[in-house]
């Protein structure tokens, strides 16, 4: 197919359009925001490259000149997005506080884009602002005494808690609006099956549990928790004097 490469390529080292000719009508960056339009409004599964074209206003064909591979083209929608990260011009000196606001905007991050939880990966390191986002991490994280390659498995635990969080969240929420009933029914009904389930004993811990008085379940005071202790178990432990 026209503009496929015979051999493994990255994108980002590849030019903007392969081969001769006039002047390319359009910007990697114009068809990336084409395709997340799309993924943005109909899903991901609505991402094609005839999909892309029409959104364009040009041949399917012709669009390979600029992307040779639909994974390439997710390439592009995932940089696109995460361009979207504040990034202070230099981190505070607080790496807890700045890994902490860097999980809260991938978690709005992810909301403002549901598809994106499903792509981000490793494979996609290489982009430019996959790139800047690591080398920031790895300046915020500067003060803090471990080794290189366990800073580079904070940010990658960070990254894969708040992908979980968020994928989790939207599965609740599909499941939710699919229900022919209202989510509290559903809820009460569950409920009182479990109260039924440890009522005979089989389940001591469970029953304890429920037994016990607890506070409301908040979706951001469960993702603050879990950020904290997760940055906090990377802390150099304090030695006395």
């Amino acid at each position: 197919m026209a503009g496929r490469a015979a051999e493994p390529e990255v994108i980002w080292a590849r030019p903007e359009r392969a081969g001769r000719g006039p002047r390319p009508a359009y910007t990697r960056r114009d068809i990336a925001d084409a395709a997340v339009r799309i993924a943005d409004t109909d899903g991901l599964e609505a991402v094609s490259m005839r999909r892309v074209a029409a959104e364009l206003g040009c041949g399917t064909m012709s669009l390979y000149n600029y992307v040779p591979r639909k994974e390439d083209l997710y390439e592009l929608m995932v940089d696109a997005v995460s361009g979207e990260y504040d990034l202070p011009e230099k981190p505070s000196g607080d790496w807890r506080a700045d890994m902490t606001a860097l999980a809260h905007q991938g978690r709005a991050l992810m909301y403002r884009h549901p598809w994106l939880a499903r792509l981000m990966n490793s494979a996609y390191g290489l982009s430019p602002n996959a790139l800047r986002y690591m080398d920031w991490c790895l300046g915020c994280l500067a003060p803090l005494d471990i080794e290189p390659g366990l800073k580079m498995q904070l940010i990658a635990m960070v990254n894969g808690t708040v992908m979980a969080t968020v994928a989790n969240e939207q599965a609740l929420a599909e499941r939710a609006r699919a229900l022919p009933w209202s989510e509290e029914e559903e809820q009460a009904v569950r409920a009182a099956y479990l109260a039924r389930q440890v009522a005979g004993g089989r389940y001591p811990h469970l029953a304890a549990l429920l037994a016990a008085p607890s506070a409301p379940v908040d979706p951001d005071e469960i993702f603050d928790m879990t950020i904290a202790r997760l940055l906090e178990s990377f802390a150099p432990p304090v030695t006395g004097a």
